[in-house]
C-alpha cells in the first residue's frame, strides 16, 4: 500500500493566523483523494512560524526521521520554498529523503529527472533565496527608519515595570507604568545604591516572595543587572544598545558550538538609537549613581588579578595622566603601578604619551599601610571633620517618596481586585480564571505590604542609630587593635574602607583619607557614600551612620621610587 505524506509551513505569524498552512494542507489533502489516496492524520507534517532559511524545525525534523525509518513512499509539498528558503538546502533535503527511498512531488512544479526541470528547480530555488535576503533587508531598514521615527519599539516585551496597551504592542505612546512593579523597581535602585550585592538583593527579593519577570521566584544576577543598566527606567527607550555576536565556545560540553545563541554584548553609546520618551519610574541621579557603583564592583572585583596580590588595587591614580592605575609583573619578579597610558597604547595621541614612572608596588604599599597605621594611632588630626561630619542633618523627603510609591503600588492592586470581582459577578470572567487572578494580584499585595514593614523597620533603626554617639577615638581604638596581626585580606578590607585613593606624581606621595563616623559606617567604602546623601535623606542605615569627611595627608616617596 502506498503511503503519502504531507508538508506544510508558513513562516511569519501573520500567515498562520491567516490560515496559510491550512491551505497547503487542504491542497495537498485534495490532491492526494484525486489521486486515489487519502492522507493519514499522523503523516501530516507542518511547521507553524518557522522560517525556511533554518533547518531546525520541529515538523520538518518529524518528517526526516519517519523517512529514515523506511515509513513513506511519496512527500506532498506545495512548492520548494515551503521546504527550503535556501536552494543549497533544497537540493540537500530532496536527497536525503530520496536516499532513504521517498520520492519528492511539488505541486506547483513536478520534478522530474529531465534536464529542464531540473534546471528551473534550481533557478526557482536561487530566485527564493534571492527573495528571502530582499525580504530581510526590506524590513532591517523599515525597522531602523521607524525606530529613528520613534514611532516603534525596540522591545516587544515590555522591561519589568511597563505595560504596553494590548491594541498598539509596538507604539512608544501606549507604554505606561505597572505601580506594583515600579515599586520593586524603585526599591531595588534604592538598595543597590546603599550597598546591597546582587546575592543580597536576591535573597531580599526571594523573601520578600518577588517573582521575576519570567515568572522564577528566585532572579538571576544577569536579569538584576539588566534591570539597573536599562536607561528606560529613566524615561528614555533606546535602540541597538545590544549586539548578538556568533558563539565562539560550547554553551555545554555535551553539546555543539552551534546549539548556543551566541553572546549579547552591549554597543558603544555612539550607536545607540534615541527611540522615545516614557514615564519615567527612578531618576536620572539615581540611575547615574547605579551605573557608577556597577563600574566600581567590576573595576575592583578581586577576579581582575587572578594571580599576584596588589594591596593597593584600584585605589592607585597617575598624579600626570590623572588615569587609573593597574599592577603590572615585569621580569624577574619587579612589581609597579602603572597607569593606563602604558598600557593601553592606542588611547595615545602621538608625542602626548603620559611621561609618569613606574611606581614600584611594594615600596608604595609599606608606605602606605605605614601612614594609615600612623593615622589610626593618632586619631586628633581627624577630631575636626568629625565633629563637622556630626552636625549635619537628614531629611526624610526621601522615605516618604518611598513610602508613597508604595502606597501607590498598594492603591493599584486593590482597585485590580475591585475590578477583577465586578467582572466575574458581571459574569464576564469564569470562576477558575477569576481565582487564578486574584491569588496572583493576592500575592503581589502581600509583597507590597511586606516591603513596607520592611521600610518602616529599617526607618526605626535610622532613627536610633542617629542617636548613637560618633567618636573617631573609639573607631581608631577598635581597628588599631588589630594592626600588628593583620594579614593581606585584613589590610586589604581596611585600606578599601578607609582610603579613597593614592595619586602618584613623580616622588609626591598623595593619600586621600576617609573615616566612617559611626558603626555602621565603617561597613562601607568612602566611595559608594555619595556626596548628595548630605542634601538628601539617607538611604540605608550605612548611609545615615557612615558620613565621612575627606582628609588629605601627604608623604614623600622613598628613595627607592624615584
Amino acid at each position: 500500500m502506498l503511503i503519502l505524506a504531507a508538508y506544510g509551513r508558513a513562516s511569519t505569524q501573520r500567515q498562520v493566523q491567516s490560515q496559510s498552512t491550512e491551505q497547503q494542507i487542504e491542497r495537498l489533502r485534495a490532491y492526494a483523494l484525486a489521486q486515489g489516496t487519502d492522507l493519514a492524520p499522523e503523516y501530516i507534517f507542518r511547521d507553524d512560524g518557522y522560517s525556511g532559511s533554518s533547518l531546525q524545525r520541529p515538523g520538518l525534523d518529524r518528517l526526516r526521521d519517519a523517512v529514515a525509518s523506511a515509513r513513506l513512499d511519496r512527500i506532498l509539498i506545495t512548492s520548494p520554498d515551503r521546504l527550503a528558503r535556501n536552494y543549497v538546502h533544497q537540493v540537500l533535503l530532496v536527497e536525503e529523503l530520496q536516499k532513504h527511498g521517498a520520492t519528492v512531488e511539488f505541486l506547483d512544479r513536478p520534478m522530474s529527472q529531465d534536464p529542464h526541470d531540473q534546471l528551473l528547480l534550481q533557478i526557482r530555488g536561487a530566485v527564493a533565496e534571492y527573495e528571502r535576503t530582499l525580504i530581510t533587508e526590506r524590513m532591517r531598514r523599515g525597522r531602523l527608519r521607524r525606530l529613528k521615527a520613534g514611532t516603534l519599539l525596540p522591545w516587544t516585551r515590555p522591561p519589568y515595570g511597563y505595560r504596553l496597551d494590548p491594541d498598539r504592542p509596538r507604539d512608544p505612546a501606549g507604554v505606561r507604568i505597572d505601580e506594583a512593579e515600579a515599586a520593586v523597581v524603585r526599591d531595588l535602585f534604592a538598595w543597590y545604591i546603599e550597598g546591597a550585592t546582587m546575592i543580597a538583593l536576591i535573597q531580599r527579593l526571594a523573601r520578600l516572595g518577588i517573582a521575576s519577570p519570567t515568572g522564577c521566584m528566585t532572579w538571576s544576577p544577569s536579569a538584576l543587572r539588566c534591570l539597573l543598566t536599562n536607561p528606560a527606567y529613566a524615561g528614555q527607550i533606546f535602540a541597538n544598545r545590544m549586539r548578538t555576536s556568533p558563539p565562539q565556545t560550547r554553551y555545554s560540553a555535551l553539546r555543539p558550538v552551534g546549539h548556543s545563541k551566541g553572546t549579547r554584548r552591549p554597543t558603544d553609546v555612539a550607536e545607540w538609537i534615541a527611540v522615545a520618551s516614557v514615564p519615567a519610574i527612578i531618576s536620572r541621579e539615581q540611575f547615574d549613581a547605579a551605573a557608577a557603583r556597577l563600574v566600581y564592583n567590576r573595576r575592583m572585583a578581586p577576579r581582575n588579578n587572578r594571580v599576584h596580590q596588589y594591596l593597593l588595587r584600584g585605589l592607585v591614580s597617575c598624579g600626570c595622566c590623572r588615569r587609573a592605575c593597574t599592577g603590572r609583573r615585569l621580569p624577574p619578579a619587579y612589581d609597579y603601578y602603572l597607569c593606563r597610558t602604558k598600557t593601553q597604547l592606542r588611547l595615545l595621541v602621538p608625542g602626548e604619551r603620559c611621561p609618569a614612572r613606574y611606581i614600584p608596588a611594594r615600596p608604595l604599599e609599606e608606605l602606605v599601610w605605614q601612614d594609615l597605621c600612623e593615622v589610626l594611632q593618632h586619631p586628633e588630626v581627624i577630631a575636626q571633620a568629625m565633629e563637622r561630619a556630626r552636625s549635619g542633618h537628614w531629611l526624610p523627603q526621601e522615605w516618604q517618596a518611598r513610602r508613597e510609591n508604595l502606597r501607590r503600588g498598594r492603591m493599584s492592586l486593590t482597585q485590580q481586585i475591585e475590578r477583577l470581582t465586578e467582572a466575574y459577578l458581571g459574569g464576564v470572567v469564569p470562576l477558575a480564571e477569576f481565582e487564578r487572578r486574584r491569588r496572583e494580584t493576592e500575592g503581589r499585595l502581600g509583597a507590597l505590604e511586606r516591603q513596607e514593614q520592611e521600610l518602616l523597620a529599617d526607618a526605626r533603626d535610622r532613627h536610633e542609630t542617629a542617636r548613637l554617639a560618633d567618636n573617631a577615638e573609639e573607631f581608631c581604638r577598635r581597628v588599631r587593635d588589630g594592626l600588628a596581626s593583620a594579614d593581606f585580606d585584613r589590610k586589604r578590607a581596611l585600606l578599601e574602607l578607609l582610603v579613597d585613593r593614592v595619586v602618584v606624581t613623580d616622588g609626591e606621595v598623595e593619600i586621600r583619607y576617609a573615616f566612617p563616623t559611626g558603626p555602621n559606617g565603617e561597613r562601607e567604602p568612602f566611595c559608594r557614600l555619595r556626596t548628595d546623601y548630605l542634601a538628601t535623606p539617607p538611604m540605608s542605615l550605612r548611609a545615615l551612620t557612615g558620613i565621612a569627611e575627606e582628609g588629605v595627608l601627604r608623604g614623600q616617596i622613598s628613595d627607592e621610587l624615584r
